[in-house]
C-alpha cells in the first residue's frame, strides 16, 4: 500500500523502501518518522545481527554524522563494524535512558539492508570513497600483512601500480573478488605517467595490417570518452598533410576512412568527430605557421587526448572505493612459494624498510618494462620477454607556433605527434632500444635534436632549445620477437601462466588497459576454486566522471558561488570532473589554498593537498611530476613550487623540517640531474648524469 510521503524530503519509492524496512527491522518505531526525516539531519548508527553473518544476510545499517565514512561506497561492512554500531547504540541508549529502538525523539533512523558474504565480511573498503590517503594507506598495509592468517588470504594480489595494474584490480574487484595491490614507486611512476598521452588506435598499425589491435583500441577509446572518464579523455583533432599530389590523398584518405569505421564496430559512439579532407588553403587556415610549401593540403582526423598519470591514479582510485586495498611505496622482494605454485609475495614498506608477507591464491604480475626482472624472482622457463623501447618528448609554449589542431608527420622511422596540451604543445616521440637504467631513462642531446630537427620541416619559425620548457622520458614494454628494430615490435598484450599461481600481462598500449586488465583477471580466474564473474568494468566510470557533463553545464554558477574565476573551475573540472566541488571545499575551509604555486600559475595549493589527502601522494616527486605536471610545465620545471609544495604536503603528513627539506634537496636534485642528462651526446652518457639523483626519500 502506498504511502504518502514529504515530497520537500523524499520521492514515493524511497518512502515506501522505508516503510518496508522498517516493517522488518523496526517493528516498534513509527514507520512515518523513517518516511519524512530530513536526510540532512545528524544520523546515529545502528546495526542489528541476525543469523550467521558470515554467510547470510545479516543486518541494517545505519551511520553515525560524525563517521560517515564506516560504509564501504558498495554498501557492505564487517560483522565487526555492525558490531561496534551495535555496541555504540547501546551505549547511547544507556547514557539517556531510553530504550534503543525508541530513539526516535532525539535520533533519526536511516536503515538500508546490507548483505555480507564471507568475502565482504573480511573485505571492508580501507579507502572510504576511494580516498588514498596515509591513514587508509596504513590500514591498507595492516590488511595486507593479516592475509597471512588462516582463511584471511586475498583472492587476487596484483603487482604493479601503473595502468595495467589499476585496471586488473579495478576488474577483480568489481568481479566480487578480494583484491590487493602493490607499486614499489608511486601511481603511474614508471611508463603509464610518460606516454604521449594519447587515446587512440594508432594510424600507423593499419599501415602494418593491424586491424585487430586498432579497431580494440579505438573501441576502448569510444568507451573512455563517452562512459569511463569523459573528464579526463576528450577528442583532440590532427591534421595528417599531403605532400604528393594524386596519388597521397586516396592512400591516405581510405586509410583514414577505414580508421574511423573501425571506431564504428564496437557498437558504442566513437565519441569524436569523423575526419574531414582539407584544401591547402584550408590547411593553411588551421594551422598558419606551417611553411607554405610543407604540404599541398592535409587530412583532418580525431583521436583523444588524456593525462596519463591522472587517469592511473583515479582508475586506482575508483578501485579502492570498491574495496581493493591497494598501497604504493611497496616493493616486492620474493614470491612465496609451495611447490610449484606461487601463493603470494613478500614484500617491503619502503617508507620505513619493514619487510612482510601477503598470500593470495593468484598473483598478477603488471610489471611492464621490468616484467622479465619480477618473472626471474619465480622462474626461468617459459618467460615472456619484453624488450623497453625508449620515447622522448618535448613540451614547448603553446605561442610559438599557430595552430587550432596537432600534427602528425611521417619521420623516416615511425610518426611524430605535435598534441596540443593545455597552454603548451607536445612534441614526440621516439622509438629507440634502451638497455640501461628503467626507473629513470634519460632524453639524451641527441633525441631533442632529432625531434626538433624533423619538427622544424615544416614550421615557418624553427623552434631552438631554448623554447623547449619541458623533456620527458618513457619506456614502452614491447613483447620481444626478431626484428632489431623496436618501431617493429608488436604493441599487443600477451597473458600468460608460467606457473601455478602466478598470471604474468605484459605488452600492450595504454588505450587498451582496460582490456589487459581483464584478459589478465580471467585468466586468474579460471585457476580459483569458486565461479567468479564476467568482467564488467566496461559500464563502471570512473570517479568523477558520473555527473561530469551536469557539472561542466553549471560551471558558471559553480565560480559564481565558490568566488572562484570560471577559467579556474573549468581547470579544476578537467582534472577532477564532478569531484571538483572537494577540491573547491578545501578553498572555502582554508582560502590560501585559492592561491596558485609559484611559477606554476595553472596549479592551486589546494590540488597539492587533494592529492595527498585523497590521492597517495607521499613525497614531493608525486605531486610535481604525477599529481600536477608542473615538472615538464614550468620553465625552472618547479623549483620556486617546491618549497611551498612541500610545506602544504608535509602539514597534512606531519614531516619534520628535517624531512621537508630533504624532500626539497631531493627533488632539486631531480632537475638538476635530468637537465644534466639532456645535455649528453648519447644514451650511455645521458643514463650516467640522471641516475647521479636519488629515488626515494627515506622517513626520519
Amino acid at each position: 500500500m502506498d504511502v504518502p510521503s514529504n515530497n520537500l524530503v523524499i520521492g514515493r519509492g524511497e518512502a515506501n523502501r522505508r516503510l518496508r524496512l522498517a516493517d522488518r527491522f523496526l517493528p516498534t518505531t513509527n514507520p512515518l518518522t523513517l518516511i519524512t526525516m530530513p536526510p540532512a539531519q545528524p544520523i546515529l548508527g545502528a546495526a542489528f545481527l541476525s543469523g550467521d553473518v558470515g554467510t547470510e544476510q545479516a543486518l541494517a545499517v545505519s551511520r553515525f554524522a560524525d563517521d560517515a565514512r564506516c560504509l564501504a561506497d558498495n554498501g557492505r561492512i564487517t560483522a565487526t563494524k555492525a558490531r561496534e554500531l551495535e555496541e555504540a547504540l547501546t551505549r547511547e541508549a544507556a547514557r539517556t535512558g531510553t530504550p534503543a529502538f525508541l530513539l526516535t525523539n532525539r535520533v533519526w533512523f536511516l536503515v538500508s539492508v546490507a548483505r555480507i558474504s564471507r568475502r565482504s565480511a573480511m573485505s571492508v573498503s580501507t579507502h572510504p570513497n576511494g580516498n588514498l590517503s596515509r591513514e587508509s594507506r596504513d590500514a591498507s598495509l595492516k590488511y595486507l600483512r593479516a592475509t597471512t592468517e588462516p582463511g584471511k588470504e586475498l583472492d587476487i594480489l596484483v603487482v604493479g601500480g601503473g595502468v595495467v595494474g589499476a585496471g586488473s584490480a579495478l576488474d577483480a574487484v568489481t568481479r566480487g573478488l578480494n583484491v590487493g595491490l602493490v607499486e614499489a614507486n608511486d601511481w603511474a611512476a614508471g611508463t603509464s605517467s610518460r606516454s604521449s598521452k594519447l587515446i587512440h588506435g594508432g594510424l600507423r598499425y593499419l599501415e602494418m595490417l593491424d586491424f585487430a589491435l586498432v579497431q580494440e583500441a579505438l573501441q576502448e577509446r569510444g568507451l573512455l570518452i563517452q562512459r569511463i572518464a569523459p573528464h579526463l579523455v576528450r577528442p583532440v583533432p590532427f591534421l595528417y598533410p599531403l605532400t604528393k599530389r594524386w596519388v597521397e590523398r586516396p592512400y591516405v584518405g581510405a586509410g583514414i576512412m577505414l580508421y574511423d569505421t573501425l571506431g564504428l564496430t564496437s557498437g558504442n559512439s566513437r565519441g569524436v568527430p569523423m575526419h574531414k579532407h582539407l584544401s591547402h588553403k584550408g590547411t593553411m587556415r588551421a594551422a598558419p605557421s606551417l611553411k607554405d610549401d610543407a604540404m599541398i593540403g592535409s587530412i583532418r582526423y580525431y583521436d583523444a587526448q588524456v593525462d596519463d598519470a591522472r587517469l592511473v591514479a583515479n582508475v586506482m582510485r575508483t578501485a579502492a572505493s570498491f574495496g581493493a586495498h591497494v598501497v604504493n611505496q611497496t616493493k616486492v622482494i620474493d614470491f612465496l612459494r609451495e611447490g610449484e605454485r606461487v601463493v603470494g609475495a613478500k614484500v617491503q614498506n619502503q617508507e620505513d624498510g619493514t619487510e612482510f608477507e601477503i598470500r593470495a591464491k593468484q598473483v598478477i604480475n603488471a610489471t611492464g618494462v621490468w616484467t622479465d626482472e619480477t618473472q626471474a624472482l619465480v622462474t626461468d622457463r617459459g618467460q615472456l620477454k619484453v624488450r623497453a623501447s625508449k620515447g622522448i618528448h618535448l613540451v614547448v609554449p603553446r605561442d610559438r607556433f599557430q595552430s587550432t589542431v596537432g600534427l602528425i608527420l611521417r619521420t623516416e622511422k615511425s610518426v611524430l605527434f605535435v598534441i596540443p596540451w593545455g597552454r603548451h604543445w607536445i612534441i614526440g616521440t621516439t622509438d629507440t632500444d634502451w638497455k640501461l637504467d628503467k626507473a629513470h631513462p634519460a632524453a639524451s642531446s641527441a633525441d631533442i635534436d632529432y625531434l626538433l630537427g624533423h619538427v622544424n620541416k615544416v614550421l615557418k619559425r624553427p623552434l631552438s632549445r631554448e623554447d623547449v620548457e619541458g623533456v620527458y622520458a618513457g619506456l614502452r614494454p614491447l613483447l620481444a620477437g626478431e626484428n632489431d628494430s623496436t618501431a617493429k615490435l608488436s604493441r599487443e598484450h600477451v597473458v600468460a601462466h608460467p606457473v601455478p599461481g602466478l598470471v604474468v600481462v605484459a605488452g600492450g598500449k595504454f588505450t587498451t588497459y582496460r582490456v589487459m586488465g581483464k584478459d589478465a583477471v580471467d585468466e586468474a580466474a579460471r585457476a580459483l576454486d569458486e565461479k567468479v564473474p564476467e568482467s564488467c568494468t566496461e559500464t563502471i566510470p570512473l570517479l568523477g566522471a558520473t555527473g561530469f557533463k551536469a557539472a561542466w553545464n553549471r560551471r558558471n554558477r559553480t565560480a559564481d558561488e565558490s568566488g572562484v574565476h570560471v577559467a579556474r573551475v573549468e581547470h579544476l573540472l578537467n582534472r577532477y570532473g564532478s569531484l571538483t566541488q572537494e577540491v573547491l571545499d578545501l578553498m572555502a575551509e582554508s582560502p590560501e589554498l585559492a592561491e596558485p604555486l609559484p611559477g606554476a600559475d595553472d596549479y592551486l595549493a589546494a590540488e597539492v593537498v587533494y592529492a595527498t589527502t585523497h590521492e597517495g601522494a607521499l613525497h614531493l616527486n608525486d605531486v610535481l611530476t604525477r599529481r600536477t605536471r608542473i615538472s615538464i610545465e614550468a620553465w625552472d620545471r618547479g623549483v620556486s613550487a617546491a618549497p611551498v609544495a612541500a610545506r602544504l604536503m608535509g602539514d597534512v603528513l606531519g614531516w619534520s623540517d628535517t624531512q621537508r627539506d630533504n624532500e626539497i634537496a631531493n627533488y632539486l636534485a631531480r632537475v638538476e640531474a635530468e637537465r644534466l642528462s639532456q645535455q649528453q651526446p648519447d644514451d650511455v652518457t645521458a643514463d650516467a648524469a640522471r641516475i647521479g639523483a636519488p629515488g626515494i626519500v627515506p622517513l626520519t
